[in-house]
């Protein structure tokens, strides 16, 4: 085993990396930008090394810099995490060059992997049902509005060279067809570099399931069962689990079948995540994200295996520790991701200062990056959370979620916590109806929308607030010196900084600070 590695990452994946090696005894040393200099990835890591501006392109996407801080640090390898380099076959190229291990894939097969058009071509040599569509990358958009109408609408335009949902569009009309292809070109230009779309047909009201795989390098290639990621907005993930809920077993075992042969035939190293579309009793190969994913933790939590510990022990040469026999999967896990972006307003990303943040303590995973006073920039992904479940059932594992995001506190800027809450209390999100469009079909029911101002914020902005501009008598925030007890009401100044009508305790308060109600399940 390694006795240090740099993470070369930020927020939450950055502290959920260095929790792992902890608990291994690895020693560990992380990098950040100027914005992130009082991050709680940088306090919880301890040694940092500042590498350039709050732009991701002058910091944690410049090559060099990250590993010269490996080098400084004395590291031996380097964690990627997801997204920044963790799929750059060139940065795994040049970790390797300067005497490192790269904690991952192997350059060959990142670049095999990470155009859209190869990866598909790899599924179809190894038997892999893929969807319809064209096997090259085009940046001609009259030869992609031409594959597009021969293979007939609904189709879906595809950056080749990206993830994540960027440089994507579903078109159902030819109207307006060549404005679709140069949006999605500019996107998958500015995400990814390269303007290049495949198209494929679209598969409508599918599922999305994913496979997580883990090789050797040696062409020993497992399976840690599926995931089900059907709940998403604009081709984001908002809601996973484990194991898909209502999935045939036939159909289970054909997709893990394909997704380990394919590992085989890249003599996959490393973990890895084949994702699949399903329609039906039929399903088709989407790609393959040869990284760590987001939601790796509710497979952890229904096979008992830490992903990144067994990402250490491949990379170390340890080898698989366990056979594909020894592998369980035990009860049901939903995972929330909590970001910073306003639902109501076309799911707009927002920035400020976390006034306060708390977390449940208690029946619930919690994987964060943030804390009261933690500072959302522009420059980076939105997901200030993740909150995790577990249960012998899946109800119950909805049910703990639906309690853990009702326990949540976060305050100074606009969340999707309550759109996530309404989105697991749907009849279909229950039954386990649900499919890629769904969220979509529901937005007036999953979006609030409000006449005034929420009360409860109010107040508690109101508490806050007094508890930093008024003196104190004892310790209630609503008697002051210059008041009779209890009996404070706010002047129109306060009404205007927090929206907040009238605030008028009942009887004086005989305990310090507000309480909050347990919320009820729904």
């Amino acid at each position: 085993m390694f006795k240090k590695i740099l993470i070369a990452n930020r927020g939450e994946i950055a502290c959920r990396i260095a929790r792992t090696c902890r608990k291994l005894g690895v020693a560990v040393a992380g990098v950040h930008s100027s914005v992130d200099a009082d991050s709680l990835h940088v306090r919880t890591i301890g040694e940092s090394y500042l590498i350039g501006g709050g732009a991701a392109s002058d910091s944690y996407l410049k090559i060099d810099v990250v590993i010269a801080a490996a080098k400084t640090a004395g590291a031996e390898a380097i964690h990627p995490g997801f997204g920044f380099l963790a799929e750059n076959a060139e940065f795994a190229r040049a970790v390797e060059a300067a005497g490192l291990v790269f904690i991952g894939p192997t350059p060959e097969v990142i670049e095999r992997l990470g155009d859209k058009a190869s990866a598909k071509r790899e599924a179809e040599t190894a038997g892999v049902p893929t969807v319809p569509g064209s096997q090259m990358p085009s940046e001609d958009v009259a030869a992609v509005a031409g594959i597009v109408k021969q293979l007939g609408l609904p189709a879906m335009l595809k950056a080749a060279a990206g993830g994540g949902g960027k440089g994507m569009r579903a078109v159902s009309k030819t109207d307006g067809l060549e404005g679709e292809i140069e949006a999605a070109m500019r996107e998958a230009k500015n995400s990814f570099g390269s303007a290049g779309l495949i198209v494929e047909k679209l598969v409508e009201c599918g599922r999305h399931i994913e496979v997580q795989i883990a090789g050797d390098g040696k062409g020993n290639v497992i399976h840690l069962f599926e995931r089900e990621c059907s709940l998403q907005r604009r081709h984001q993930k908002l809601i996973e689990e484990a194991p898909a809920a209502n999935l045939p077993v036939p159909l289970r075992e054909r997709m893990t079948d394909d997704a380990t042969r394919l590992g085989k035939r890249l003599n996959y190293r490393g973990v890895g995540t084949v994702e699949f579309i399903v329609s039906g009793d039929n399903y088709y190969f989407l790609e393959v994200n040869p990284r760590l994913q987001v939601e790796h933790p509710v497979t952890e939590m229904v096979t008992g295996i830490d992903i990144v510990e067994l990402m250490l022990r491949i990379a170390a040469g340890e080898g698989l520790p366990f056979e594909q026999d020894d592998i369980a999967c035990a009860g049901h896990a939903v995972e929330a991701r909590i970001c910073a972006e306003d639902a109501a307003d076309n799911f707009m990303p927002c920035t400020g200062d976390l006034a306060y943040v708390s977390f449940p303590s208690a029946d619930v995973r919690v994987e964060t990056g943030v804390e009261s006073g933690s500072s959302v920039s522009p420059y980076y992904d939105s997901m200030l959370a993740k909150l995790i479940s577990n249960a012998k059932t899946r109800n119950e594992a909805l049910d703990q979620l639906s309690h853990a995001l009702g326990d949540t506190s976060i305050f100074g800027i606009t969340t999707n916590q309550g759109f996530l809450a309404r989105l697991i209390a749907l009849p279909e999100t229950r039954n386990a109806t649900f499919h890629t469009r769904l969220i979509d079909e529901q937005i007036d029911q999953l979006v609030e929308k409000t006449d005034g101002p929420d009360v409860k914020a109010s107040a508690i902005g109101a508490y806050f607030w007094l508890m930093q501009q008024r003196p104190l008598a004892a310790s209630n925030p609503w008697q002051t010196r210059e008041t009779p007890r209890g009996r404070w009401r706010p002047a129109a100044t306060d009404y205007r900084r927090f929206r907040c009508c009238i605030w008028k305790p009942q009887a004086p308060a005989r305990r310090s600070g507000l309480r909050r109600s347990k919320p009820t399940a729904t």
